[in-house]
């Protein structure tokens, strides 16, 4: 695991969050955990800037708070993350990796609309931080296989946002470029 300490602080001020119910701060923090993850390319920081994203797009969502298994899901969520933080303050990666797949796990137990629902906001965060690494530039193809999506949906998405379009440098044209280059020898 690259960077333990910044993924302990994300976790710490997520737990914060979680309890105050600051859906912003858990997005933010999502954004910020995937900077370093785009950097080293490290599974266990994506793993968690998705966990948090799809989270605070669940906690946006009030309509899930109703559903039948809520109450039992976002204990599970909210309990599997404590337990990763305490888990990675000992220095035990494979316990913090096993609580962060509890919460992939507490989704297959949902049931009925609620688990649909869930299913497809991971789903969307795992395809919106893909194209965020895309973006750090990394290559579609790495970003994909990455996030364990497909090539098709990583496209899909990056062409339907426009995330491809965003020119990154700006250059001068040809004609330009060449004359620059006789004015420097003159």
């Amino acid at each position: 695991m690259q960077e333990k300490e910044n993924v302990i602080e994300m976790l710490e001020k997520a737990v914060k969050a979680i309890k105050q119910e600051d859906v912003i701060a858990i997005k933010d923090l999502s954004n910020r955990t995937l900077h370093t993850s785009a950097i080293y390319q490290d599974p266990d920081n994506i793993n968690v800037a998705v966990v948090l994203y799809a989270l605070s797009k669940i906690l946006e969502r009030t309509r899930y708070h109703e559903m039948e298994g809520w109450a039992k899901f976002i204990k599970t969520y909210e309990d599997s993350l404590g337990n990763a933080l305490i888990a990675l303050k000992r220095n035990d990666i494979d316990a913090y990796r096993s609580q962060i797949n509890r919460i992939k796990e507490a989704v297959d137990k949902l049931s009925g609309k609620l688990k649909g629902y869930i299913e497809g906001v991971f789903r969307k965060a795992q395809i919106n931080k893909a194209s965020r690494i895309y973006e750090h530039g990394i290559s579609r193809e790495v970003a994909a296989k990455i996030l364990g999506i497909s090539l098709w949906e990583l496209n899909d998405y990056v062409g339907r946002t426009g995330i491809a379009d965003v020119d990154l440098a700006y250059t001068l044209d040809i004609k330009k470029r060449i004359k620059n280059a006789e004015d420097i020898f003159r």
